[in-house]
């Protein structure tokens, strides 16, 4: 549970996060983050320019809004809003985007709105969602997540993405943005996560019906392993539609995948493995995961009675320490807070090096613990 000693270490490391991100606001200015260059250490592309469509781009402008929230200081808001111009770039391309329209914009303009009421940023959530509801196949009953030719596919990364609809549901008073959420998580709840709480990274649907295919890969070891940072997003993806409908079945899938996630990385100190069923070597590391996790886990256990609640709060506590004592960057001449991000099994190019949504989810984490954070999903 979060006592005096959680929270002592809980202050100690957002002091080191405002520190650190401080100086790296201050040395990247307006530009958009996602991987430190392997020769300096430090961030040297700027997405918004060289790639505006980019799935993360809202990820670096969240820590910012959460930073702004816990500290007040504008620094932090001004970059924020910098990186929501940018984005506008990516509506203006239209066809580089997917269903990942809710990390870029809910970080980014929904959060903007949500802490400071402007007008431009609500116009461009809405456009945004809008963009995903778009995206419903009436037939099928879901979400398609890519482009190209892939009308059935759907991948457990959508649920952290469907927010953005109870977001506009709210804000303009049309159910149907929530009936499209509801139906995409219930397709997701029964086809693609399976009964011992582990979940396929895809799901291939027929787009004329809606019947399972297949289920790819994906980034994980395999077809039917169990790709840690997919349990992740559905840990805490399932715990917000539960939020935002109150429908009991979300929270219980959310809880399940818990349990799942809890007793696999338990088995390696409290850091997630980048699929619980891959060979035993090469060991591969995937701290992400485990950022993500911990933030679905804090979640999770705002909605049980007090004997569930530690269960939780534990084992989110368990990670985030374990990760910072490993694997924290502290050192401001480099950029990224987090080291040993995987994005994918197969993919030696971004293998166990500081990836930018690790560092959103430490930063969400460690100010859900102190009570600092905002709603930003």
């Amino acid at each position: 549970m979060i006592n005096a000693e959680t929270t002592q270490w809980a202050k100690k490391i957002l002091k080191k996060i405002d520190e650190k991100l401080t100086v790296e606001a201050k040395r990247l200015g307006g530009k958009i983050p996602y991987i430190p260059s392997v020769e300096t250490g430090l961030y040297e592309e700027d997405l918004g320019t060289s790639d505006p469509v980019w799935w993360t781009n809202g990820f670096w402008s969240g820590m910012m809004w959460q930073m702004y929230h816990a500290t007040e200081k504008e620094l932090y808001k001004k970059t924020a809003e910098l990186n929501e111009v940018a984005l506008d770039k990516a509506f203006e391309i239209y066809t580089g985007l997917h269903h990942d329209v809710g990390f870029m914009w809910l970080h980014t303009a929904v959060a903007n709105f949500r802490l400071t009421g402007n007008e431009r940023s609500k116009e461009r959530g809405l456009h945004a969602a809008h963009l995903l509801a778009g995206r419903y196949n009436p037939r099928g009953k879901y979400i398609r997540s890519w482009n190209r030719d892939r009308a059935g596919w759907v991948i457990i990364d959508s649920m952290l993405n469907i927010p953005m609809l109870y977001w506009a549901e709210k804000e303009i008073g049309d159910p149907r943005f929530r009936y499209i959420a509801e139906d995409h998580a219930d397709k997701v709840m029964n086809q693609i996560v399976r009964p011992d709480g582990s979940v396929n990274h895809i799901g291939v649907f027929d787009p004329t019906n809606g019947e399972l295919i297949e289920t790819p890969a994906g980034q994980g070891y395999a077809s039917g392993s169990s790709w840690s940072r997919g349990q992740a997003w559905a840990i805490y993806g399932f715990a917000l539609s539960y939020l935002h409908t109150g429908k009991t079945d979300y929270l219980e899938t959310a809880k399940k995948v818990a349990h799942y996630f809890i007793s696999e990385v338990a088995k390696t100190d409290w850091i997630p493995v980048v699929d619980f069923r891959a060979p035993q070597e090469p060991v591969m590391i995937d701290t992400s995961a485990g950022m993500c996790a911990a933030c679905g886990l804090l979640e999770i256990a705002k909605h049980v009675d007090e004997y569930e609640k530690a269960l939780y709060i534990d084992a989110a506590i368990n990670i985030l320490q374990a990760t910072e004592e490993k694997y924290a960057i502290w050192d401001t001449e480099k950029d990224g807070l987090i080291d040993f991000s995987t994005g994918s099994y197969h993919e030696e190019k971004w293998t166990e090096v500081p990836i930018i949504y690790a560092d959103y989810y430490f930063v969400e984490a460690i100010l859900r613990l102190l009570d600092k954070d905002f709603l930003i999903w």
